[in-house]
């Protein structure tokens, strides 16, 4: 495999549901902070050439400091984050290289994610315009009316998929597409989002049951309990 592909880790949140007022990516897990996981992972992977990493720009001096502490074999930028997730991908796709061809975007708060994953992600992208790891659902899912709280539809469970990162896609089309979306209006929680209501193909790859976000307490408990399992004993 080739390294040419750039990942983008978009950790400018603010790690509200985790209720510790600073971000979670600096959260310690088993001795290392949470981002060292996910940037081994990204350093693992064979189709990576450089890292651009979205964060706070007031807090530029702590992640300046982590990366002197656990440093990158790949080259990683610091990038400025925005007020939302969409805003802080924009502003990583403005700070790509000119030659990008193709980007994967990665949650930082997915410590847990696999090189395997990445560079299968990576290589489907290279033909086709968008690619996302997911996995199939496994409850059964309602739909329900937010201010009676009444359930009004169950949708098929097998044509429910959980979406993960990496994400990835074409650069040029990405950037035209956040550029519409500033220009409409439109809020989305994910880039595929973005593909999607422009039509624009989105193939997927079967992620992973590990692959887990850490937003929660209980998901800090569950990420150790994973990587204590990997770890050879």
């Amino acid at each position: 495999m080739k390294r040419e592909m750039e990942l983008l880790i978009v950790a400018a949140g603010n790690s509200s549901r985790m209720g510790i007022g600073v971000n979670k990516i600096l959260l310690p897990l088993l001795g290392k902070p949470l981002l060292a996981w996910t940037l081994a992972a990204v350093n693992q992977a064979e189709t990576i050439r450089a890292i651009t990493l979205v964060v706070s720009e007031a807090r530029y001096p702590e992640y300046t400091e982590f990366l002197r502490v656990y440093p990158s074999a790949l080259p990683v930028q610091l990038v400025g984050g925005g007020a939302t997730r969409q805003e802080s991908v924009a502003r990583g796709l403005a700070a790509l290289p000119e030659d990008t061809a193709y980007v994967l975007i990665h949650d930082g708060a997915r410590c847990l994610v696999s090189a395997n994953l990445i560079d299968q992600c990576a290589q489907v992208l290279m033909t086709t315009s968008g690619v996302i790891a997911a996995i199939p659902v496994k409850d059964t899912i309602k739909e329900v009316d937010p201010t009676t709280n009444l359930i009004y539809y169950t949708p098929p469970r097998e044509k429910l998929w959980a979406a993960q990162t990496p994400q990835g896609f074409a650069v040029p089309l990405l950037c035209a597409a956040h550029a519409q979306a500033q220009q409409e209006g439109w809020a989305v929680t994910d880039d595929a989002a973005l593909f999607e209501r422009l039509g624009y193909p989105v193939q997927l790859v079967l992620g992973e049951e590990t692959n887990l976000k850490v937003t929660t307490p209980l998901d800090v408990t569950l990420a150790e309990c994973i990587l204590q399992q990997r770890m050879p004993h």
